[in-house]
């Protein structure tokens, strides 16, 4: 069941290490009917080069593809469109100057996924392609910089790893410029063992009852199976078809020469370095045998966006998740949730916050902005940030929790308005934010269940009035001096606090 949508059509657009892909599909009757789909190679993570910075052709390789795509989405509502990038973008050091121009084309925003994330929406592409089942999914996707090792059931997950190797990057590490020698794939195929060893002993450990893998280059190894002959009525990889394959690549010697049924002459380059990682998977796992699935990420990243209206939505599951870890005390954290929210209503038209997105930091916000007491009292929002800004957080994009963090950094004492201008773009609203967190911090300091005054906030551009009943700060002196002292920490940043 797809969850309802206001809008008739969506767009995702999945700017991978390999391809750019972009899926443009109509909602009708709660079901999802493709529209059209795109796909170029950009191979953006062939030009990363060893400072980890993005050249100039592989960026404008990008942009020309993007401007394709964006004579689709470019009119499209924002909550229509979800953009993401994966690890070419999550390394390259310069990557904001890539994604200002993109999103200049797109006129849609870009988040980039953490490794984590984007095994998750993988999985939600593959479950969702699938037959339903209750037995154990092994699915495995072999991307241009990473590859993602996933074991779900249904439509959970139970297990996400991804590691760095994959066949865009290896082919640059191990082919370029060489011929195709059996001590070339050698040396790719031992590095992917040796990136499998950290993970390995885990994913058998969970085991499984059936083996996926998805995307180009899989897909590609399974049409060239197919068409020699080895596969078998449950499977579109064997062992036996991968041996073959590897012998007929070396005995070749260049990639130039490869004539084999099945592959494209767009993936011939990254074939042997793709194959040595799906060798190196197979041995590490024990694996004889694999299906494929046409869902991958960009189906993932479709099926999340139309599922983040129900009781599917992984960014809530995160939050609890960490609540539940760092034992958050959950009634003061809906308590101050509740009084932020309240907060932002009042004020939302002056302020301009009035797109839903901010309404659902700050609820997120004020529900883990204590998980750094876990660790310690002392700083502990620094702690809380910390762990917020570089913990896998499944569902949110890396924009998400920089966002998420830094308004938690800031709930307390000094808030660091640098950092909240060097960070992100809509630096102003999120200063907001948190003073509008702080606030709902401090009305419920003494953490009491008891109902606190009706307040009346009244915003203009940098300047917040607080209006509480008459002479109750008269007799709650320990709310006048937080308050007292709250406006002394605005002051810093340009915001004047009246408290009456």
């Amino acid at each position: 069941m797809v969850a309802k949508n206001t809008h008739s059509t969506i767009a995702t657009i999945d700017l991978g290490s390999n391809s750019f892909h972009m899926l443009l599909a109509k909602i009708d009757d709660d079901k999802v009917r493709v529209l059209e789909q795109l796909g170029e190679k950009v191979q953006l993570a062939a030009g990363i080069n060893q400072d980890l910075q993005l050249d100039e052709a592989s960026m404008e390789r990008g942009y020309e593809c993007l401007k394709r795509f964006a004579q689709f989405v470019s009119d499209m509502p924002l909550d229509c469109v979800r953009v993401v990038g994966t690890n070419a973008l999550r390394e390259a050091r310069n990557r904001k100057v890539f994604i200002k121009k993109a999103e200049e084309i797109l006129q849609h925003p870009i988040e980039i996924i953490s490794g984590r994330e984007e095994a998750r929406l993988i999985y939600v592409g593959v479950a969702h392609t699938l037959r339903s089942s209750k037995e154990k999914r092994l699915v495995i996707d072999i991307g241009g910089g990473s590859t993602e090792i996933i074991i779900g059931r249904d439509l959970d997950t139970l297990l996400l790893e991804s590691l760095q190797m994959g066949c865009v990057s290896y082919n640059k590490r191990f082919f370029m410029g060489e011929k195709l020698t059996a001590n070339r794939y050698a040396q790719a195929y031992t590095s992917a063992r040796l990136e499998l060893m950290s993970v390995e002993q885990s994913i058998q450990k969970m085991g499984w009852q059936e083996i996926v893998g998805c995307s180009g280059t899989i897909k590609a190894i399974a049409n060239a199976c197919k068409f020699a002959g080895f596969t078998t009525p449950d499977a579109d990889i064997t062992r036996e078809g991968i041996i073959w394959l590897k012998q007929e690549i070396l005995k070749l010697g260049d990639v130039e020469k490869l004539n084999i049924d099945g592959i494209k002459n767009d993936r011939k380059a990254i074939l042997p370095s793709g194959l040595a990682i799906l060798e190196a998977v197979f041995d590490a796992l024990n694996l004889d045998k694999m299906i494929y699935s046409e869902g991958a990420l960009r189906e993932g990243v479709l099926y999340d966006q139309l599922g983040r209206d129900s009781s599917e939505n992984a960014q809530e599951r995160t939050i609890a998740s960490l609540q539940e870890r760092y034992r958050v005390d959950i009634e003061q954290a809906k308590r101050v949730s509740d009084k932020a929210l309240e907060a932002l209503a009042q004020v939302a038209d002056v302020w301009e916050l009035e797109d839903e997105r901010y309404a659902e930091l700050l609820d997120w916000a004020a529900k883990v902005h204590e998980i750094g007491l876990d660790i310690a009292h002392y700083q502990y929002h620094k702690h809380s940030a910390y762990l917020l800004e570089y913990s896998d957080l499944l569902g949110f994009s890396r924009r998400e929790q920089q966002s998420l963090a830094l308004l938690v950094r800031g709930h307390r004492r000094n808030i660091p308005r640098d950092k909240f201008e060097d960070a992100v773009e809509d630096s102003e609203s999120l200063l907001r934010l948190c003073i509008l967190l702080r606030f709902a911090i401090l009305f419920h300091h003494i953490r009491s269940d008891q109902n606190g005054p009706q307040v009346k906030l009244i915003a203009s551009n940098k300047k917040l009035k607080i209006q509480f009943p008459e002479d109750w700060l008269e007799n709650n002196p320990l709310t006048f001096a937080d308050f007292t002292q709250e406006a002394v920490w605005l002051k810093r940043i340009g915001y004047e606090l009246v408290v009456s």
